[in-house]
């Protein structure tokens, strides 16, 4: 079992429709040692397909912007978390806006954690590893069988 100080990589789904801040985070990710393996979407709609048509591989943590095209973060956030299987998979909003009814609709709808963009690295890094590692290690065992 992983301790704290251990770093611990995940393999993430990435859905953000901005290319420099879906770079920004990708690179951030893999700097620090948190990611393993990312997989980009665009929007709800392509992270949707792509969780459907991996269902015997879902990632262990998914990081979801709000305001995107199509389907927008808060609807997919909604899909998801209806979902008997997608719901076990953790969820960190990394958004632009701090409106007080964003955060609290995330929370709403159980998202894990809510950042706010401009990302600082250290919130960001202190938002994933502040889900609770039993989460995660259970969320992994459950959804990789």
């Amino acid at each position: 079992m992983a301790t704290r100080s251990q770093a611990r990589s995940y393999s993430v789904l990435l859905v953000e429709d901005d290319l420099a801040d879906a770079m920004l985070i990708e690179e951030a990710l893999f700097e620090q040692g948190m990611a393993r393996t990312i997989v980009k979407a665009e929007d709800g709609v392509a992270a949707l397909e792509h969780l459907r048509e991996n269902v015997a591989r879902y990632p262990d943590l998914i990081i979801l912007d709000l305001n995107m095209p199509r389907m927008n973060g808060r609807e997919l956030l909604e899909v998801l978390k209806a979902d008997d299987q997608l719901k076990l998979i953790p969820i960190v909003v990394l958004t632009t806006s701090a409106a007080p009814e964003d955060v609290s609709g995330a929370y709403h709808r159980h998202a894990n954690a809510y950042v706010t963009k401009p990302v600082n690295l250290d919130d960001f890094t202190r938002a994933v590893q502040s889900i609770d590692n039993f989460y995660l290690e259970t969320a992994a065992v459950l959804h990789h069988r």
